[in-house]
């Protein structure tokens, strides 16, 4: 019994294929923890620690709207991620900044969960950026 091993390109088509799943599988994930996030900061915002004199002090509720709405988004742009499109790589990457930022924004409010989306929202723009398209 015979096993071949894949050549370069196909080693790195095989590559950008498991990259682009788990950046559609974390992108998924860290979006319905944002939506639940949203939901939680909306229904019950008293959770949440107010730091005083933030610089980017807003209202929890408000971030709570901000969390559900990027959230949802990011789940949907997840889903498209499967199909492998361009578009919907480069509006991942975008939408993984902006839920960066949001949750670099939110550190004082929530810190240790901010930090857990912050790495997941990295690992996710470093695999939707290494994904090198094919070349026909």
């Amino acid at each position: 019994m015979s096993q071949t091993t894949p050549n370069g390109s196909e080693r790195s088509q095989i590559m950008a294929a498991g990259f682009m799943v788990f950046a559609a599988v974390m992108l998924i994930t860290a979006g319905v923890l944002d939506v639940f996030r949203g939901i939680m900061a909306i229904a019950r915002d008293e959770i949440f620690v107010h730091t005083p004199h933030y610089i980017f002090e807003f209202d929890v509720t408000g971030w709570g709207w901000i969390h559900l709405i990027l959230g949802a988004l990011a789940v949907l742009v997840g889903l498209s991620l499967f199909k492998g499109a361009l578009w919907a790589r480069i509006l991942g990457v975008a939408l993984a900044v902006l839920l960066l930022i949001s949750s670099f924004l939110s550190l004082p409010y929530d810190p240790f969960w901010s930090i857990v989306l912050i790495a997941l929202y990295v690992f996710i723009i470093w695999a939707l950026c290494v994904v090198q398209p094919e070349k026909h």
